[in-house]
């Protein structure tokens, strides 16, 4: 597991064909980090459950959302199910988190197209989250949202414990500032391949050691077994 709350500037890098499972809580910023993802030398596929879900409005027109979500989410795995049968293509999955099931399959199908899946986790403070809710008019219900805080504590715990979830080879933990000044999240040709190091492509930028100046947090970059 690697920790880059905090760091400025890092570059992110996955084989292409592997499987990014980017979670956290609603209105974390899950869908804005998504839109950054690139593949500079093979195609990219982004599945976001929000665009689905938007899609699912515009199509159908007013419908309580209780009759929405579960029409919703079917339609985003079955989408998610299309893309992984296409071979060679980077993967970046909005994921809420709550259900491990999720994280078991996209396992198996990254192992399946010879690839690995990795846990890609948004931190943000449930405040924060709804904060960003309100800022697009766009919330969820108490117990909904009750429900999301308790999976990513379950998910910071068993991280905390040094487990990575099941089905996941790495995991990557960063803030809104480390998401915000991402030069680049990207599924590209050189980056760690099968068989090395499990986790992504990872450069931090240089540590300023001028007195005074900005240091990284060395250990929280560290890999841990």
């Amino acid at each position: 597991m690697r920790d880059v709350r905090g760091v400025r500037g890092a570059e992110l890098c996955w084989p292409p064909g592997d499987i990014v499972i980017l979670s956290g809580l609603p209105g974390g910023g899950k869908s804005t980090l998504l839109r950054r993802f690139t593949a500079p030398t093979g195609p990219l596929h982004l599945i976001d459950s929000q665009d689905v879900r938007e899609r699912l409005e515009r199509a159908v027109g007013r419908m309580p959302y209780a009759l929405l979500r579960p029409l919703a989410r079917v339609a985003h795995y079955l989408r998610l199910w299309w893309v992984l049968r296409l071979p060679g293509a980077g993967v970046a999955v909005h994921d809420c988190g709550q259900w491990g099931w999720v994280r078991r399959w996209l396992g198996r199908e990254a192992a399946r197209r010879g690839g690995r899946a990795h846990l890609l986790l948004l931190d943000v403070s449930a405040q924060e989250a709804r904060a960003g809710q309100w800022s697009r008019s766009r919330g969820v219900s108490e117990g909904a949202f009750d429900r999301h805080v308790r999976a990513m504590a379950a998910l910071h715990a068993e991280l905390s414990a040094g487990r990575l979830p099941v089905g996941c080879s790495s995991a990557l933990l960063l803030d809104r500032t480390a998401a915000a000044t991402l030069r680049r999240a990207a599924f590209e040709k050189g980056a760690h391949a099968v068989g090395g190091p499990p986790g992504p492509s990872l450069a931090l930028p240089p540590v300023d050691r001028r007195p005074g100046g900005p240091s990284l947090p060395g250990p929280r970059c560290s890999r841990t077994p």
